[in-house]
């Protein structure tokens, strides 16, 4: 393993760093992940990493899973020159740039899928995104519109496992469930209404799909008409809804499980 120790801040690889930015997209769908266990956990996987910045102790704990991989560029700093590269204090010492995996279309998803609609907050598509790889529900399917699960603060809350999920992105949500249907998928929305489903009466098939909206405006009434069933957590009628995230895992929990019962 070659390391490039940092003495001019103005490299070219480098400024990457400091330029790409949570939600930006690159022509190459570049993207930089942070902190020691999403960077390993990024580095296990056949991902495209184009370099990495870090402290020499990242590079000796991790010495021979760097050295598994195929690395362009491997650059070593201390924090102080960490910070001045991109702009703000670097508590964890380590930094990567990678490529964003290829999408998985539509035909090569698996039997379950999460879909999200316009989730405005990195958190919540990042801690959606952890408790899929958890539950072994590998397909995400997530609105143009929204932050990628690849985004600085996604991954992080992810804790680098969205990279073990399949991943497209829609445009047009109206022709994508359809599409969806027609390759024999039943679209759930996730919205309390007054003929939604209960959650625990709900008959989940083999192949489903589990549609979480806006975390303020929740789902439309014209995308509710075009989708199989609506399906709500029973929760106390002093309390309007449950954070996204949270009503997201335990709805895929309680899919996951009928659907084992149901094979």
């Amino acid at each position: 393993m070659t390391l490039t120790e940092v003495t001019n801040l103005n490299i070219p690889s480098l400024q990457i760093y400091r330029q790409l930015r949570d939600n930006a997209v690159t022509k190459d769908n570049s993207f930089i992940a942070d902190s020691p266990k999403v960077v390993s956990m990024l580095l296990q996987t056949n991902i495209e990493v184009r370099s990495i910045l870090a402290t020499k102790k990242f590079y000796d704990e991790h010495r021979t899973l760097i050295e598994s991989k195929n690395i362009p560029s491997i650059y070593v700093a201390d924090k102080t020159v960490m910070k001045e590269i991109v702009g703000h204090n670097i508590h964890h010492g380590v930094m990567m740039h990678g490529i964003r995996p290829s999408q998985t279309p539509l035909e090569e998803m698996g039997n379950h899928i999460i879909m999200l609609e316009n989730i405005t907050k990195n958190e919540n598509v990042g801690a959606i995104a952890r408790s899929a790889a958890a539950l072994e529900v590998d397909s995400l399917i997530i609105s143009g519109k929204s932050p990628h699960p690849f985004g600085r603060k996604a991954l992080r809350v992810s804790m680098g496992y969205v990279s073990q999920l399949k991943i497209d992105t829609y445009h047009d949500i109206y022709s994508t469930i359809e599409k969806l249907k027609s390759l024999g998928y039943k679209v759930f929305a996730a919205e309390i209404t007054k003929d939604a489903t209960p959650l625990q009466k709900v008959k989940v098939p083999k192949k489903w799909v589990l549609l979480m909206g806006d975390e303020h405006a929740g789902i439309s009434e014209n995308i509710l008409k075009i989708c199989n069933e609506t399906v709500m957590i029973e929760i106390s009628p002093m309390v309007k809804s449950l954070n996204v995230a949270v009503a997201s895992s335990l709805m895929m929990y309680h899919f996951k499980n009928s659907s084992l019962k149901e094979s």
